[in-house]
Order: structure tokens, then C-alpha cells, then sequence
């Protein structure tokens, strides 16, 4: 969010439930592309691309080890199904991470996601 917003404490009394989805995706692949539509179809108010890191893993019975680009997803609760079809269809892998986090969010900020996020 690029203005100001003066609400940035989480009181203990003001917190408003999120969803945070972690997804991967290939060092070469454009993930900005999946950010834009995720967000442009309303199933994410936000998504960070990182910069390219080392994942190391196993995969088939063998270590491997790849240049990724993580994306951070932020959504609401309810949906997260509509993501995780979405994204399916999106994802260049045969199995695309999926982890959902829940988190809470400041009461501005998980009323903003969930205004944008459509259920």
C-alpha cells in the first residue's frame, strides 16, 4: 500500500484474519504475470514477487536444487479455494507449492483485502 495509513499498531482487540499463500515458481518464469491476474480477477489484493533464491529439495527420491522466485499471497479466508484453482491452472509445475499461513491483520488492512477479494 503506497499512502500513509495511520492505523499501523495491531491492538490486541483489532485484528482481522487473512490468509497468506506461499507459491514458488521457476527463476526463467514470468511471476509477475501470475501476480497481475491473481490480483486483476480480485482472488489476491496483493501479491510480492521476491527475488530470485536457491530452493533445494527432493523431488522423485532425488535431491535437486533450482533457482526460484517465491510469491507471497495476500487473500482472505474464504478465498482461498478460488486461489487454489486459479493458481492450478496458472502454475507451471506439476505440483505448485500451496502453503496457506494464517495470519492476522490490522483491522484497516484485513478490511481492505477483504473488500478486493471477491468470495
Amino acid at each position: 500500500m503506497s499512502e500513509k495509513n495511520s492505523e499501523i499498531a495491531v491492538s490486541s482487540t483489532a485484528k482481522t484474519p487473512i490468509a497468506i499463500v506461499l507459491t514458488t515458481v521457476g527463476a526463467d518464469f514470468d511471476a509477475v504475470a501470475i501476480a497481475r491476474i491473481l490480483v486483476e480477477e480480485q482472488l489476491a489484493a496483493c501479491v510480492n514477487v521476491l527475488p530470485v533464491m536457491t530452493s533445494v529439495y527432493q523431488w522423485k527420491g532425488k535431491i535437486e536444487q533450482d533457482r526460484e522466485q517465491q510469491l507471497v499471497i495476500k487473500t482472505s479466508p474464504t478465498g482461498v479455494e478460488k486461489l487454489a484453482a486459479r493458481l492450478r491452472a496458472l502454475h507451471p509445475y506439476d505440483l505448485p507449492e500451496f502453503l496457506v499461513l494464517s495470519a492476522s491483520a490490522s483491522e484497516a488492512y484485513g478490511r481492505w483485502v477483504g473488500e478486493w477479494v471477491s468470495d
